[in-house]
Parts: C-alpha cells; sequence; structure tokens
C-alpha cells in the first residue's frame, strides 16, 4: 500500500472532482510545478491508486433511470457454485455492481434499466437463467438522496 501525503490526497480529490482539469490548473491549484502534478499522477497510477478515468453518465437522460438491488440467494455455498455465479453474472451488462454479502441473502446486485417492463425481461430471461439461483428478492429505488464516486481521504 503507497504512503499517500497531503498533497497526494489534495491532487486526488481535485481529480475526482473533475479528472479532465489540465496539469496546469492543478499546478496552480497544488502550489506545484506542472512536472511535479504529472510526476504525482503517474505515480498513483502505477500503484493503482488511480485505476481508470471515466465518464459519468446521467441515468435519465439515456432513459436508464430504473434502479434495482437484487438480493441473491444461491441454493448451496459451494467454490463451484459461487465462481459460476459470479462470472455469469459479471457478463450482464445491466447489472453495474454485484458484491457477495454477508446475512440472509448471498450477493446483491444494484441493476440499471429503463423501466419495470424491462427489469422483467431482465429477470426472466438472463438472471432466473443462472444456474445456482436458490431465490431473489428485488427492491426498486424511489429516489436517489445521495450518489457519489469520490473516495475521501
Amino acid at each position: 500500500m503507497i504512503h499517500l501525503d497531503t498533497i497526494d490526497k489534495e491532487l486526488l480529490h481535485f481529480l475526482q472532482e473533475d479528472c479532465k482539469q489540465t496539469n496546469k490548473e492543478l499546478s496552480n491549484k497544488l502550489n506545484l510545478s506542472v512536472t511535479a502534478v504529472y510526476e504525482r499522477i503517474k505515480k498513483l497510477e502505477r500503484a493503482g491508486v488511480i485505476s481508470n478515468y471515466v465518464a459519468l453518465i446521467d441515468k435519465k437522460e439515456v432513459d436508464k433511470s430504473f434502479v434495482t438491488f437484487c438480493s441473491i440467494k444461491l441454493v448451496q455455498h459451494s467454490k463451484d457454485y459461487v465462481i459460476d455465479f459470479e462470472n455469469e453474472v459479471a457478463n450482464l451488462e445491466e447489472v453495474l455492481e454485484c458484491y457477495h454479502i454477508s446475512g440472509d441473502y448471498d450477493y446483491l446486485l444494484k441493476v440499471l434499466v429503463a423501466d419495470m417492463e424491462e427489469f422483467r425481461e431482465f429477470m426472466v430471461k438472463k438472471l432466473t437463467s443462472i444456474s445456482h439461483i436458490g431465490s431473489t428478492h428485488s427492491t426498486f429505488m424511489i429516489n436517489e438522496v445521495k450518489h457519489t464516486t469520490a473516495i475521501k481521504l
């Protein structure tokens, strides 16, 4: 694990706000040279602290604002069942996130589709066709109170 100093943390904060800022803009904010900013960013990328750069899309603008959380229980917790399920769910484009969790269910999926009809289609044709699923429980988002991708350092 890499040690992050105060400047690294500030730099990461600025990049999480807007990663399209130029190194010149970042250098002015951090009171560093452009080269120093560039080298710090490269160091953070090489260390895996910065893993990717993405564009965040407004769900409503692309007609994908129906968010569902699906709890999944496997019929058995064998290594093969877990690996098979994880491999299959990783290929479902509607699934934004998948977590292996503790508690009453084994997995929690965050699913994004256009509407209830598309969700039903996803459940019937894709999710329930995955072997080893014992049961599912779905909860639909009413309102998004907070959504962030930024990690406080």
